[in-house]
């Protein structure tokens, strides 16, 4: 399903739905670049503040898959925009919290738009994209979400140094309401899953491959975020770096992430099961190393080049995958893999912050190393000769 030209105007939609995934990464992550100034702010540690990340995370996890079954029929430009301008509201609330309760509702009101955001995004996109067009559509949009990582993460960050976290989400609020105009005026309506009820959902849960991306996810993504949601801090407190030098770290995830869609996109379908493997793989030796590279900055900056590769790359390889191995009820099955997704998110940061309090942030890595280690093993015995052979 596609338009009929391929020319620029064809391309407007899936244009569109870039810079909105563009705006909801942003602010998924901004409180990782922001948590020592809220934590500052509130006058609470740091591991308090990521709480923040795990309430969040788990709001997404809990509300993915209910939303999308309420949602499932409803016209997708009309449901996209309705919750794009729940965001904006949600961040104007957030930059105007008056303590650390306010600001985590506000982060809620947020994260039950992520919770459909996702789930209908990257469907919506291969379907608006141009005929034959729909593995760029995908990469264009996790491309959105790696330029997140190079402006949105590192600019936010700047502006929260220099003017105070509160004016970082009043600004992804306004550049979302921009956004919001943008799509009201390029979306074409595209009706929603109509063929798809709660008696099939059963039937998602019977097929081998999604049950199993699903259970590596959990396990993998929590790993992955027991190190990353606290990089900042570790890279200030282990590798001694100062806040010029992290922002340019966390640039550095998005840079890589920009270069990873491109040969994604490229190469995918011919070698499937490389990328399978380096996904999981890269994100496993690059925890492990974390302490082991902070001894020097250029070996830290080159740790998070392989580590940003391996993210970007699991996040499309599984995406991709879904829509493979779900035609029917794809938005209810992205919206599974969103829910357990963040699942792996806040407990992940959950896990990092115990680990914080605990042994040690310099330790967050080999804990992460470890869960990943876990996935990894399942991985190479079910799940990676599956999608590798399709």
């Amino acid at each position: 399903m596609g338009y009929e030209k391929s020319g620029l105007k064809a391309w407007l939609p899936v244009i569109g739905l870039t810079f909105s995934a563009f705006i909801f990464n942003t602010s998924e992550f901004i409180p990782i670049g922001l948590l020592s100034d809220i934590a500052a702010d509130f006058s609470i540690t740091e591991s308090h503040a990521g709480l923040m990340i795990t309430v969040y995370a788990w709001v997404v996890a809990l509300a993915s898959l209910p939303l999308m079954l309420v949602f499932a029929k409803t016209e997708s430009k009309k449901l996209m925009l309705s919750i794009t301008a729940l965001f904006v509201v949600s961040h104007v609330l957030s930059g105007l919290a008056s303590d650390f309760y306010m600001l985590m509702l506000s982060r809620m009101g947020v994260a039950c738009a992520h919770a459909i955001f996702w789930s209908i995004v990257t469907p919506l996109a291969v379907k608006t994209a141009p005929e034959g067009k729909q593995s760029t559509a995908l990469s264009f949009i996790v491309s959105g979400s790696s330029i997140a990582m190079i402006v949105g993460l590192p600019l936010g960050r700047t502006i929260g140094l220099y003017a105070g976290w509160r004016a970082t989400f009043l600004i992804i609020g306004a550049v979302a309401l921009i956004i919001l105009c943008i799509l009201a005026a390029v979306l074409k309506k595209t009706p929603g899953e109509s063929n798809f009820s709660i008696r099939k959902l059963p039937a998602l849960f019977k097929t081998p491959a999604l049950l199993g991306i699903y259970l590596i996810t959990v396990i993998a993504i929590t790993g992955h975020f027991t190190g990353y949601s606290y990089i900042e801090p570790f890279m200030g407190q282990v590798a001694g770096m100062g806040s010029t030098l992290i922002t340019l770290v966390l640039t550095l995830f998005g840079v890589v992430g920009i270069f990873g869609s491109v040969i994604f996109s490229k190469f995918y379908d011919r070698h499937p099961g490389f990328f399978i493997k380096y996904a999981v793989s890269g994100i496993c030796i690059s925890l492990l190393l974390l302490q082991a590279a902070s001894f020097s900055i250029w070996s830290e900056f080159l740790l998070c080049v392989f580590w940003g590769l391996a993210i970007n790359s699991y996040n499309l390889v599984f995406q991709s995958e879904i829509i493979r191995n779900a035609p029917q009820g794809t938005a209810v099955a992205m919206s599974i893999y969103s829910g357990i997704y963040n699942v792996g998110i806040g407990t992940g940061a959950l896990v990092g912050g115990a680990v914080c309090d605990g042994t040690g942030i310099q330790y967050i890595g080999y804990v992460g190393g470890a869960i990943v280690l876990i996935a990894l093993v399942y991985g190479a015995k079910k799940l990676f000769p599956v999608l590798a052979g399709k």
